[in-house]
């Protein structure tokens, strides 16, 4: 016969069951039933592919745009880079011109400076020059027994020219390389006297005799100078038949300073 105590127990198990079996099935009543899918339309599935399609399409050409704009952030960058170092040049230029400003608003003074420089230059060649005498048309080799010894013979044999005393020379040579002469034009020979009054004297003489001839070349002499002064020589023997002409013509000067006689001079 079953006691008092299993009696209970087992009716206090009964009650628990009950008690956690419950929440179970208000949950189940409450619960709202799962919703069965419905069929989808092709004609969305279609849109949708169409819209994703889209996207992609339009996707592609930003990606394209963004490798471009990074193109031209680069080359902005150097373009940038550039500018700077164009400004940097062209501050330099600028000041190097502002020191070409200053230097030409002096020129007219530097100009005058050199003229009287370039006068003076000229000046002191010129003078130490003065003894020396040049001879034109001389054949080459003729000197071959002594240049010094040949021109003493040639100024006392063939241009007649009397000193007082027998010339003396410093140095006497020929001018110019020797590949560059012809037949035609031999060098020159330049005679540098050991006292100016000779060299006067030989130069005085050639004027009063004029060219003479040997072995059919014509021989001259002339006094030797700085090449501005030659220039300004040559211009002027190029303007002496015209100036001789009006010294005739109009009579510009007075019998004593006549113009013809001192351009036979």
């Amino acid at each position: 016969m079953p006691n008092g105590n299993s009696s209970g127990k087992h009716s206090h198990q009964l009650l628990f069951s009950e008690a956690t079996a419950q929440p179970k099935t208000m949950a189940a009543q409450t619960a709202p039933p799962f919703p069965t899918p419905s069929p989808v339309d092709p004609s969305v599935l279609e849109a949708t592919d169409r819209i994703l399609q889209e996207i992609a399409s339009v996707g592609r050409p930003l990606e394209a745009m963004d490798l471009k704009i990074t193109d031209l952030t680069v080359a902005f960058s150097s373009i940038r880079a550039d500018i700077a170092g164009f400004r940097e040049k062209a501050n330099a230029l600028d000041q190097r011109l502002t020191a070409v400003e200053d230097q030409v608003v002096g020129l007219p003074d530097q100009e005058v400076e050199l003229r009287s420089l370039q006068a003076k230059i000229t000046d002191l060649e010129d003078r130490s020059r003065r003894d020396n005498v040049c001879f034109f048309g001389i054949p080459e080799h003729k000197e071959a027994s002594g240049i010094k010894a040949f021109l003493k013979s040639l100024l006392s044999d063939l241009f007649g020219i009397e000193l007082s005393s027998p010339p003396e020379f410093q140095r006497v040579h020929r001018i110019g390389p020797l590949h560059k002469v012809t037949s035609d034009k031999p060098r020159p020979i330049i005679a540098c006297f050991l006292r100016h009054e000779q060299a006067g004297q030989v130069i005085s003489a050639a004027k009063t005799q004029g060219p003479v001839s040997l072995e059919g070349h014509e021989i001259r002499m002339a006094a030797d100078f700085s090449r501005l002064t030659n220039d300004k020589l040559k211009g002027f023997l190029a303007l002496r038949p015209q100036l001789r002409n009006l010294d005739i013509k109009y009579g510009l000067f007075e019998p004593a300073l006549s113009l013809t006689q001192l351009l036979e001079d």
